[in-house]
């Protein structure tokens, strides 16, 4: 299940595009307002590279926003797997460590067995047992860890193509935007003309 703290940072992600997007929108409003006045004066290659530059700004911010979401999200991402793998390896440690004391006391236990073989046979024998059972429990951890790094792949994938997907829409309404401001320019460039010939 991917982190609560995802879906804020989609939407913190979405709030600079947006911000952007209404700027440019009040940006055209403002210069249609003035080609449509009787006052008109101003060049219309002025207005084109003014309107280029504020594009490439809106560009630069939109990829900065992009930029800083895959870094916040990869950084997430980190922080999981090494939580993941710090809790797996402190239990795995302290079940080594057991099975390292129970595997010397076996040690232990065997070197004694020359003069009292038929006693310490039984005390051999539950050792054993032991080390079985320690290991079946390390087998069983270790499963349970591959099946906990297996979801948590999984659920780390579907986050990213739901990111990517978002990313898709963004440089459509970016896209969307820069033909806008191009039509704009076209629309400035005939009214300028037409004024021209009736003035």
């Amino acid at each position: 299940m991917p982190p609560a703290g995802r879906k804020r940072l989609g939407r913190a992600a979405k709030a600079p595009v947006e911000a952007q997007s209404m700027a440019a929108y009040d940006f055209g409003r403002q210069e249609r307002r003035q080609l449509s006045g009787p006052e008109v004066e101003g060049d219309t290659k002025r207005i084109f590279y003014a309107k280029r530059k504020r594009c490439m700004m809106d560009t630069r911010a939109s990829v900065k926003s992009i930029n800083q979401k895959i870094e916040r999200v990869w950084k997430t991402q980190e922080e999981q797997r090494q939580k993941l793998y710090h809790e797996y390896c402190q239990q795995f440690l302290t079940l080594f460590q057991e099975w390292d004391t129970d595997a010397q006391k076996t040690k232990e236990e065997e070197e004694k067995l020359a003069n009292i073989f038929r006693q310490q046979q039984k005390v051999l024998q539950r050792s054993r047992i032991v080390q079985s059972q320690r290991m079946q429990g390390i087998k069983e951890l270790y499963e349970q860890f591959l099946k906990s790094k297996e979801d948590l792949e999984k659920n780390q994938e579907n986050f990213l193509i739901g990111e990517q997907s978002e990313l898709g829409k963004e440089m459509v309404v970016l896209q969307n935007h820069l033909m806008m401001a191009h039509q704009q320019q076209e629309v400035a460039t005939v009214q300028k003309s037409l004024q021209s010939l009736l003035f």
